[in-house]
């Protein structure tokens, strides 16, 4: 359903930091959605606090509150900020009313979806899934790669401010690890996959940087070079603090992974870097906003496809 501006309507479920960020972008950017909804369990969180005083409608009663939110038919994406573990719940609460769910958390009920990647594919999915920071900032680069040449090996190596790494995601660094790096696989083309996460505690903050290594088959570093900085503005287009840190280094190995010496093979090192846009975060956690950047922009696709079905009808 769409108002009167003919915008989809979406709802927050999870009132934190993520929820936050997204209810301000959605607020500022939003051009095909706008926010239904702020769902939260805390009365007294800043996220409710904040929407009352926008006036976003929200509730501290979680999704059972959703559901008798006024306007709640209304509600056709939601965003789910909150964990693993009540993902699974309010996924059965959503579809069960035909929301579409764009799932933050680490539950991956869905597909991987990495916008600048695969959003094409997935579209229509009734659960999608934003697998990780770390996969936001560097399954592009791969696939970028992998449209090149074969890549037998891709690992990445994400660190993060320690200040910008919540209980959430302290909780869940096995999870990241894993879901990582099997979206570079199912979504970065890599035959294997390997994730690493540091927290950094440096002060000032660190902002988000990224390190991705692939092994590849042999193939022409000027093509490796224009597909990877294609893929950079993709991604740019709605992350614009997401840059190459410096020019994309290449060195010739004589082994790849599982093929014994003499295989010859290629060595591609990216360094990127993701700097947060400051709408309620702030700048240094980049690996905060790349994660609702990317969300939205699925959002965004997501409501042209709801806008164009009702059109149909």
């Amino acid at each position: 359903m769409t108002n009167s501006t003919g915008k989809v309507r979406a709802a927050i479920i999870g009132s934190g930091n993520i929820g936050s960020d997204l209810m301000m972008k959605i607020l500022r950017y939003g051009k095909n959605v706008e926010i239904g909804a702020m769902v939260g369990i805390d009365a007294g969180s800043d996220g409710l606090a904040r929407a009352s005083r926008l006036g976003v409608p929200n509730t501290a009663n979680g999704i059972d509150g959703l559901l008798t939110i006024p306007g709640f038919s209304g509600i056709r994406i939601a965003f789910d900020a909150t964990s693993a573990g009540a993902h699974a719940h309010h996924d059965r609460v959503l579809s069960a009313h035909g929301v579409r769910v764009i799932d933050l958390t680490p539950a991956a009920l869905g597909p991987f979806v990495v916008p600048a990647v695969n959003i094409e594919k997935h579209f229509d999915a009734p659960n999608i899934n934003m697998v990780t920071c770390g996969g936001q900032a560097t399954i592009p680069v791969v696939a970028a790669i992998s449209e090149v040449t074969k890549v037998h090996y891709a690992e990445i190596v994400a660190s993060i401010s320690s200040r910008s790494a919540g209980p959430g995601t302290r909780a869940n660094i096995d999870e990241f690890t894993e879901t990582t790096s099997k979206a570079l696989e199912t979504v970065g083309g890599a035959t294997r996959g390997k994730a690493i996460i540091i927290l950094n505690p440096a002060e000032p903050p660190m902002i988000m940087r990224d390190t991705v290594y692939t092994l590849s088959e042999p193939a022409d570093v000027g093509k490796i070079e224009q597909a990877v900085e294609a893929m950079v503005e993709r991604v740019q287009r709605y992350v614009p603090g997401y840059r190459l840190k410096q020019r994309i280094q290449f060195d010739d190995v004589s082994s790849l992974p599982g093929q014994g010496a003499g295989a010859a093979a290629l060595k591609t090192t990216v360094f990127l870097e993701v700097e947060g846009a400051g709408h309620y975060l702030p700048s240094y956690a980049g690996n905060l906003d790349i994660m609702t950047s990317a969300a939205l922009a699925c959002a965004e696709r997501i409501a042209v496809e709801i806008r164009g079905e009702r059109h149909d009808h």
